[in-house]
């Protein structure tokens, strides 16, 4: 998504880095095909951060939820029900997995999901709250759960 390269250790930092969401709306999780983007900041309110949810079109578990830095660069994603992942390197990689990125690379690479991580990627809800505390957004958006 990006052409931006960050340093490893930041990339790690900015991960790491606590974040919370900017104010009390009410988000709508996604229905089939739907997309949502919440911004995000620092605790400090120094960084800008963004949370994709994106919801398959037919398939009812398909899901990916993302974290970007300053709008563009990919820290992290989850795919949940989609494709496999190839690897720059060919290996392929089924889902659910995750990317995070990697200097020189972004967010190309996948690896399988850790469990230790995420407890059932079968539940989407519990998925999302794994996200959340893998990449320390300690105060997430509020969403209205709607049908799923």
């Amino acid at each position: 998504m990006s052409n931006i390269s960050l340093p490893q250790f930041e990339a790690d930092s900015l991960i790491a880095l606590e974040k919370i969401k900017i104010d009390e709306t009410l988000h709508n999780f996604p229905t089939l095909g739907g997309l949502v983007s919440i911004n995000l900041i620092s605790i400090d309110g120094r960084e800008n951060f963004a949370l994709d949810i994106r919801r398959g079109r037919i398939d009812l578990k398909k899901a990916t939820f993302q974290n970007r830095y300053r709008q563009t660069t990919i820290l992290v994603r989850v795919d949940i029900y989609g494709p496999p992942h190839r690897n720059p390197d060919g290996v392929e990689v089924s889902s659910p997995h995750i990317h995070i990125y990697r200097e020189g690379f972004g967010d190309k690479w996948a690896t399988p999901i850790p469990q230790s991580a995420f407890k059932d990627t079968n539940d989407l809800w519990q998925t999302l709250d794994d996200f959340f505390v893998f990449c320390n957004i300690t105060k997430p958006p509020n969403f209205n759960r709607g049908l799923f």
